[in-house]
């Protein structure tokens, strides 16, 4: 009888510790079920981003719009800045295509001179979308930017407008051979010519705030008589702007392009007349956008433009 009873004791025990173990592995296996391995999310792709400078507010806003989309659609991301310099861009380029990257984001430095970077995708059969900036050889699947020549002739429409259809004006250029350089003076030389505006002296001052202020130091020198200033970006109208202020002659009306913040409070504080207000991280979140049509087998346009708006006080 005592050993019926052990038998009996001991049977439930096994019973009860069975029971728990299973209860246990149940509901272990269930969690797992809800829960997604952690570091082991895959990626839709790697895209690269090799952009001309984040030396620069447009170009780093540029960029967080490429961050924001990649991170949104599922893609690993490269960044690497070329610091305004061609041959730093090529190299760039050779870095990332050896990364594997699937497509190719690039804002060139120069638009002749990014042609050898883009062969060398073409080669490695790796699609390439241009942002801001054109290229003018390679095989480059599409171009993101805004409509620069409509926005050069805003910028000159607006000084015809104020300085009524007559007087003396400065361009300061951009990084020569860059296509919005191009294009945005194009715009506005265009739109000057059928007025009696003067353009009595266009320099290049590189898209650079410092070298902005030195060229138009040296403009206010040789130019007694300026009536306004037209900046191909904001960077270099806010160096034109110190160097206007500090000589004193603040009568000047000056327009810049892009629209950074620091532009448009310039502009809100009566500094700066007008930017053109560009979008870039539309435009940076557009690349990633068509980058994914791309990789998905999808037919994209050659072309493709983002908005422009005159922003004024």
């Amino acid at each position: 009888m005592k050993n019926f009873k052990k038998l009996l004791v001991l049977s439930l025990v096994v019973i009860l510790v069975a029971g728990l173990l299973v209860g246990c592995g149940g509901q272990d296996a269930d969690a797992d079920k809800d829960q997604e391995p952690e570091g082991n999310v895959e990626s839709k792709g790697k895209i690269g981003l090799v952009i001309s400078t984040l030396n620069n507010p447009f170009f780093v806003t540029l960029r967080e719009g490429v961050e924001a989309k990649a991170d949104e659609l599922g893609y690993e991301l490269v960044v690497l800045d070329s610091q305004d310099e061609s041959s730093k861009e090529i190299s760039n380029v050779e870095d990332v295509l050896e990364q594997g990257i699937d497509v190719l984001l690039i804002n060139p430095v120069d638009s002749d001179a990014v042609a050898n970077a883009i062969k060398l995708a073409n080669k490695k059969d790796i699609p390439v979308i241009t942002l801001d900036r054109s290229a003018t050889d390679g095989d480059v699947a599409t171009h993101i930017a805004s409509d620069n020549v409509a926005g050069g002739k805003m910028a000159a429409e607006f000084i015809i407008e104020k300085l009524e259809g007559k007087g003396k004006v400065v361009q300061l250029q951009g990084i020569p051979g860059a296509s919005a350089a191009r294009d945005r003076g194009k715009g506005f030389e265009e739109a000057i010519k059928d007025s009696d505006i003067e353009v009595i002296a266009s320099q290049p001052a590189d898209f650079d705030r410092q070298k902005g202020m030195s060229v138009m130091e040296n403009i206010l020198q040789a130019q007694p008589e300026i009536d306004a200033v037209f900046c191909q970006n904001d960077e270099m109208a806010l160096g034109a702007i110190q160097a206007i202020e500090a000589a004193g002659r603040e009568d000047i009306l000056v327009v810049g392009f892009d629209a950074t913040d620091d532009a448009v409070k310039a502009v809100e504080e009566g500094k700066m007349g007008a930017t053109i207000a560009q979008m870039p991280e539309v435009i940076g979140s557009m690349g990633v956008e068509y980058a994914d049509k791309l990789l998905s087998g999808e037919d994209v346009p050659e072309y493709i433009p983002v908005d422009l708006k005159l922003i004024t006080k």
